[in-house]
């Protein structure tokens, strides 16, 4: 099994406001928390899905550009 990342592992997050958070998630039987991030607005995190890591949660108001696409994430005080 080859589990090294290629470029379309990445994901570009951009904080829309202060205090995003952005979470990784482990593989396995068990998912629990690896690693975590606070982004104040402006702010860009590029991450990886890895070995290690099989789900990034994103919590507050970011831009997140994927292979798939782009997407926003809403912040608590954002409503439809």
């Amino acid at each position: 099994m080859n589990t090294k990342p290629t470029s379309n592992d990445y994901v570009i997050i951009k904080a829309k406001e202060d205090g995003v958070n952005v979470i990784g998630l482990t593989r396995g039987s068990d998912t629990k928390f690896h690693h975590s991030e606070k982004l104040d607005k402006g702010e860009v995190l590029i991450a990886q899905f890895t070995e290690h890591t099989s789900a990034i949660k994103i919590r507050g108001s970011a831009f997140i550009k994927t292979q798939f696409g782009d997407l926003e994430s809403e912040g608590k005080t954002d409503s439809n």
